[in-house]
């Protein structure tokens, strides 16, 4: 049974819990509202359709909103407690701080659980109902926006512009002007046309654009030398109508998931990605296999023609030819293709590197995403000790100082979890130690926030920091002390 005590203290609790739960909440809701404006406008959609989308994306939130309100509201609550003398009077009692702390540890402990249950079983299937309505909502509306006479990078890999749209679903445009993105030693190309016609295409993962009475303009540039480049004409192709197919399954998978797809991992609950976890890594380990098997045919290549015993004309058995030996016109050959072989083995193994690098990015990913559906609810075990320690010691309460020190841990706990989840993505870090460091990170400064909180310590107490900063301070400042007093 619950005390009088302990029903005061989570009553004071969830007083500024509710309240702050409310506001972070809307935050993030608005956030979304600003990401996906470019998605709602032009749509038609009704108010309920708008607000029925943002509660399911909104729900994926809460596994964020709640660590930092359990912070926000540890801080408030325990810095009221100070401020008004209650801390005081309790010890004065004979109840000490960790006394006051439990009820409110048992608390979070229970929204901790409760959070993995939720993360794992409820967010999941509202993911699922979001990612659908917005791609019931791209089957029957425009999935991209043009504006004329401008620049637009909307269609993934190409930069567009038309300076003329026009027909009942902004189907005909005029002017068009289609350029490939690529790298200097990629493959280059742009079109230039009078006009055009959007049609629908049988796969909805990509946009037909049908060109009338243009130009392709090509530069084969892709796996060569610098000195070929400088050399290579452009292509260039005149065309009555021409058919193009552009990708923009990026663009759906950002926004929009195909109402058939239900092996996203974003939709499955943490047992389910154990397995989607082996396949990927199982499915990687081919891949790397067979790259390697690649570069290593084409390596043993490279070095059977560098071996001079190849080269058996003018050498005695197991004899090596020099190169200085030779004639500067068979040497200059030998060294050319050997360098030319050498380049090829260059571009293969960093185009290689470039087709791991998705395998990497996607593995890293759904382990990650699996693995904060644990680490978000240690996440609030932890701020709560972090929080009502700083509470304790700061003793103030309402929205000023508390609210300062509270975002500025959760920048520091957000710019943590960014920083590994890109290290991880990059394969410089393994995923499940990225997901856990910023929770490692944070719980040694809680553990020892609580020490200082229950030996009363003065942190902040500037007092006792001009004390120790004195014997510093003291070399800057002159002696006005008069001389008849020395």
């Amino acid at each position: 049974m619950l005390k009088i005590l302990d029903r005061y203290i989570i009553k004071t609790f969830f007083g500024p819990f509710f309240f702050i739960f409310s506001v972070l909440f809307f935050i993030f809701i608005v956030n979304i509202i600003w990401v996906q404006l470019g998605q709602f406008m032009g749509k038609g959609l009704s108010t309920w359709q708008i607000v029925k989308l943002l509660f399911y994306l909104g729900v994926s939130v809460i596994s964020m909103v709640l660590p930092l309100t359990i912070l926000l509201a540890s801080i408030m609550s325990f810095g009221e407690f100070g401020e008004r003398y209650e801390l005081a009077a309790m010890k004065a009692a004979g109840i000490s701080l960790t006394r006051v702390m439990v009820p409110l540890l048992g608390v979070t402990a229970i929204m901790a659980v409760m959070l993995y249950f939720f993360s794992n079983n409820i967010i999941p299937d509202f993911q699922r109902k979001a990612k659908n309505m917005l791609f019931n909502i791209a089957q029957t509306k425009p999935a991209l926006n043009f504006t004329p006479g401008q620049f637009i990078d909307q269609i993934p890999g190409n930069m567009v512009k038309f300076d003329k749209i026009y027909g009942e679903n902004a189907e005909n445009i005029e002017g068009v002007f289609v350029h490939k993105k690529a790298s200097t030693y990629e493959n280059q190309q742009t079109i230039l046309a009078e006009k055009g016609k959007f049609i629908p295409a049988v796969n909805k993962n990509y946009l037909k654009l049908v060109l009338y009475n243009g130009y392709v303009y090509d530069d084969n540039f892709a796996g060569r030398g610098d000195n070929v480049r400088l050399k290579q004409p452009d292509q260039v192709i005149k065309f009555d109508s021409l058919v193009s197919h552009f990708d923009i399954s990026d663009i759906i998978n950002k926004a929009i998931e195909e109402e058939k797809i239900t092996d996203d991992y974003r939709f499955q609950t943490f047992n389910e990605l154990n397995k989607t976890i082996d396949k990927t890594k199982k499915d990687n380990d081919k891949f790397f296999t067979n790259i390697n098997n690649d570069v290593l045919n084409q390596t043993n290549s490279v070095i059977s023609y560098m071996d001079t015993k190849q080269n058996r004309a003018k050498a005695k058995p197991k004899q090596l030819l020099k190169l200085d030996t030779l004639k500067s016109e068979k040497r200059l050959e030998i060294i050319n293709n050997a360098y030319s072989r050498l380049d090829n083995l260059k571009s293969t193994v960093e185009g290689k590197g470039n087709e791991i690098d998705p395998g990497i990015k996607y593995y890293s990913k759904v382990v990650i995403y699996q693995q904060r559906i644990v680490t978000y609810s240690f996440t609030c075990i932890i701020f709560f000790l972090i929080g009502s320690s700083l509470g304790s010691i700061i003793r103030k309460g309402g929205m000023g100082l508390p609210v300062i020190i509270a975002i500025v841990i959760f920048i520091i706990f957000y710019i943590i979890n960014v920083s590994t989840e890109n290290m991880a993505w990059a394969g410089k870090l393994n995923p499940y130690l990225a997901a856990w460091i910023p929770n490692i990170v944070l719980f040694p400064f809680g553990v020892w926030m609580t020490y200082k909180a229950l030996t009363d310590s003065q942190l902040f107490d500037a007092e006792k920091y001009k004390v120790l900063l004195k014997p510093i301070t003291n070399l800057f400042v002159k002696n006005k002390e008069h001389k008849r007093y020395q």
